[in-house]
């Protein structure tokens, strides 16, 4: 990383590394190695940037009650992120609380993929579940722990550490399939689904109007207390970007290649179309996508402080180092958020995933992110450069000259 010239990391604390129960005793060791890697980080001018929840959930809060569909997680959590701010707060000034809330809420609370609850049927793999609310209740106990969780730092960290506390989502870029009347009114409905669910509470304090009318009393009820306490409780913006959509009025394949139960998408009464998906190297070249949804947040939600937590290309893991599609798709969205930022938007900045190749949560160690290979068949693991790490390094140090002169006029944060 120092190598490389990276101005910050982005990693996650495993909630079950460092509090192995939910809630109790901290875990001496998980203690001490996320603490090794923030010094280490700190110590090469590498800023940390750290994500609370990153979909693994300690094993005994799903058998005691659920998980996300429990309000007791909003207790525990935020115990879990107090332990956080106390522990690695002197040395981290930005937090994000959930990770992608949006899908995680869609996938793991509606559609069972991987993990997770949803309607069982003969269909599906869950044993348990209820796709038609538990969704709506996940999503909306993610946002009062988020809001709990960020409202601590504020009264017990805030004025010492002088961090910030954001809330994250899957973004897609979206537009209309056609250019008739009631595409462009799907794509306002889909809008509203999979930003303002998340985003309108955090902004202004409640749901779209648009899920209210649709949802009646499937989708929870924030009290005057709770909505006050979600507003305005998240500092920035994180945005997960990768492909842009089209959106139709008629039915259309969902975009979650192995969806089963599509109960959101038929709420939303928008159908999506997908140029391309993350489980998949057909993946689509739409930089103008992450470009409006720059504008759409800067638009629609204040102009929040944006921070691109994830945006990158997979391609199948292999031994092949000149992965050139990956860094043209890397240039040119880069390139995007550099004109979002000339035209006004608050976007501060961005991470590449990944720095290397990894587990992937669909596409397992079949397809890699990765700007450096790693050799899983090596006892070393033994990790070489690809194309992709040495552009973004000539990128980040100004030896490469950059269509549209990204460097000297990029104002955010470059970094992975």
């Amino acid at each position: 990383m120092a190598d490389m010239g990276l101005e910050a990391f982005r990693f996650s604390i495993s909630w079950s590394r460092l509090i192995p129960n939910g809630r109790g005793p901290v875990n001496p060791k998980g203690l001490l190695f996320y603490k090794n890697l923030i010094k280490e980080l700190r110590s090469h001018g590498i800023e940390p940037h750290v994500t609370l929840y990153h979909y693994d959930l300690p094993q005994s809060l799903e058998d005691d009650y659920g998980g996300w569909i429990n309000r007791k997680i909003i207790e525990d959590f935020t115990a879990f992120a107090d332990v956080c701010f106390r522990e690695f707060g002197e040395d981290v000034k930005l937090w994000t609380t959930i990770n992608e809330a949006t899908i995680f809420a869609i996938a793991s609370y509606g559609e069972g993929i991987k993990f997770g609850h949803c309607t069982p049927t003969k269909f599906t793999n869950c044993s348990t579940g209820n796709s038609c609310t538990e969704t709506y209740i996940a999503g909306h106990n993610m946002l009062l722990a988020h809001a709990s969780a960020s409202n601590l730092y504020k009264l017990k960290y805030k004025s010492k550490q002088r961090g910030s506390v954001g809330f994250s989502i899957f973004a897609f870029g979206l537009s209309p399939y056609t250019n008739s009347k009631d595409d462009e009114i799907a794509t306002q409905r889909a809008k509203a689904f999979l930003f303002g669910w998340m985003l309108k509470p955090l902004v202004f304090g409640d749901y779209p109007d648009e899920m209210k009318r649709t949802l009646g009393s499937r989708l929870p009820v924030f009290s005057e207390d709770e909505s006050e306490q979600v507003k305005d409780s998240s500092d920035f913006i994180g945005i997960i970007h990768y492909t842009t959509v089209y959106v139709t009025n008629r039915p259309s394949p969902s975009i979650f290649p192995i969806s089963t139960n599509k109960v959101f998408f038929e709420d939303m009464g928008a159908y999506i179309i997908s140029t391309g998906n993350s489980s998949s190297t057909e993946f689509d070249f739409t930089p103008w996508g992450l470009e409006s949804v720059l504008d759409y947040l800067k638009q629609s939600y204040n102009n929040p402080p944006i921070y691109i937590l994830e945006n990158g290309r997979p391609m199948e893991h292999d031994s092949m180092l000149q992965d050139t599609p990956r860094v043209e798709y890397i240039q040119a969205y880069i390139g995007a958020v550099l004109n979002a930022i000339r035209n006004g938007s608050d976007t501060r900045a961005y991470f590449v995933w990944s720095l290397v190749d990894l587990y992937e949560i669909v596409g397992g160690y079949k397809l890699s992110f990765g700007m450096y290979h790693v050799n899983f068949s090596d006892p070393g693991l033994k990790r070489s450069p690809k194309l992709s790490a040495s552009w973004y390094t000539g990128f980040l140090n100004g030896t490469i000259d950059v269509a549209f002169q990204l460097i000297s006029n990029f104002s955010g944060s470059s970094s992975l």
